[in-house]
């Protein structure tokens, strides 16, 4: 028997061991679409984030997930987080065996509703879906459409119009689903999965502080990005993108420059160390030209520059640790506040809308945007406070922390009611 035939056998015969199997009262069973990619510890963190608010808030439901690519050690991960959690088959006919037992196909976190054709698949079904901490916008008007992504297109505002719910993660996608006329009954914010994460690497964390002398709430992590993330270094296959090319080499002094000046305030005004690190499996040279290298040598001996690329919970168990976190990109930001930690979002023009979910959870004053220059000289002084006043910055972060986690609640209490009544 083929490895994957027994696989999918195996799911289908273990599922006909659940009591009420075929029967009504059974246990709900959820299809999450997630997992689309590897690179980035925010994408990684989708798929364990929205995992913990369903084992949470629906802990009877049977998840399925259906990934794009959990390779590289990311599959082990979750699983240790999530031992009895289902992984699709990717062959096609077998996961075709294994989702057709389930009851409700859910779209997790990402940067627009990007499985158009399961979707349509999934119509034929008859049974419900919905999306959970989407961006969206405008057909024609999004930030990824070098890549093929066309917006919200008429095929996708037939979609979303017959979802059950739309969660969309920032404000800005919810008016555009609001002015293209999407019909969906829940139509309404809907935070990103990733504030859900809770994975840790505690070990692995310790080990490395301990080696780069950091000591717990005595630094603050910060991360770089560029304009486009430059994939063709590491994705196989990824051609060379001139245009991306030339417009990161344009705009990466200005977008740096700023977190340079905080980086040397911090050190120069507190006893805090600065951990430059990656979200993104790109960052790690970025930061060391951009962010560790300018500095003065008074400021460079109190940074440790991250040289390697790590994973979900080694990252979390290192943020949890930290005074707090600042930078450039989004999903470390995210998941920060999702444990409680102060983190504060500067945001480039080529990003998706989900940035603005800051202020939307009560975060406009740690919300910076790279092409406004009046927010731009905001910036060190923002951090150097985060920064001397920890206390009130956790605080802060707190109360965002408990926006967040109501508004997760009251999503999945839509949820159980989206679900068949047979199940």
């Amino acid at each position: 028997m083929k490895r994957r035939h027994f696989l999918a056998t195996s799911i289908l015969s273990a599922l006909a061991t659940v009591p009420g199997f075929a029967q009504e009262n059974r246990a709900p069973r959820i299809i999450l679409r997630n997992s689309w990619q590897i690179v980035n510890i925010g994408d990684i963190g989708h798929t364990p984030g929205i995992l913990a608010i369903l084992e949470k808030h629906l802990p009877e439901a049977e998840v399925f997930l259906w990934p794009g690519d959990i390779s590289g050690g990311v599959r082990e991960m979750i699983l240790k987080r999530f031992p009895k959690l289902n992984i699709v088959p990717a062959d096609p006919q077998e996961r075709k065996k294994v989702t057709s037992t389930c009851d409700f196909f859910l779209h997790g976190s990402a940067a627009f509703p990007s499985s158009v054709g399961d979707i349509r698949a999934w119509q034929a079904t008859g049974k419900p879906y919905g999306y959970y901490g989407v961006s969206i916008a405008a057909e024609g008007d999004h930030p990824m459409s070098l890549m093929g992504h066309k917006g919200l297109t008429p095929e996708l505002k037939e979609q979303l119009s017959g979802a059950a719910f739309v969660f969309a993660r920032d404000s800005a996608s919810l008016q555009v689903a609001r002015d293209a006329g999407v019909k969906s009954p829940v139509l309404e914010f809907g935070p990103d999965g990733a504030f859900g994460v809770d994975l840790r690497d505690d070990e692995t964390a310790l080990a490395y502080m301990k080696a780069n002398g950091l000591e717990e709430g005595k630094f603050m992590c910060c991360i770089p990005n560029l304009r486009s993330a430059p994939y063709w270094k590491v994705k196989k296959g990824r051609p060379f993108d001139e245009a991306k090319h030339k417009r990161n080499e344009e705009m990466k002094d200005h977008d740096h420059a700023p977190l340079r000046e905080a980086i040397i305030e911090v050190v120069r005004n507190t006893d805090m160390k600065i951990l430059v690190c990656p979200e993104d499996s790109t960052h790690m040279e970025v930061g060391k030209e951009m962010l560790v290298d300018p500095l003065p040598e008074d400021v460079k001996k109190n940074v440790v520059w991250r040289e390697t690329f790590w994973l979900t919970d080694e990252a979390m168990s290192v943020y949890v640790r930290s005074a707090g976190l600042f930078g450039n990109d989004m999903h470390s930001p995210i998941m920060c506040i999702g444990n409680g930690v102060p983190a504060i979002y500067c945001r480039q023009t080529e990003k998706t809308t989900k940035g603005i979910m800051w202020k939307d959870i009560g975060l406009a004053e740690w919300y910076f945007f790279l092409d406004d220059e009046a927010d731009i000289p905001r910036i060190a002084p923002t951090v150097l406070a985060m920064a001397k006043d920890p206390a009130a910055a956790k605080a802060k972060a707190e109360k965002a922390r408990a926006f967040v986690q109501q508004r997760q609640k009251e999503t999945i209490e839509v949820l159980k009611k989206s679900l068949p009544k047979s199940s």
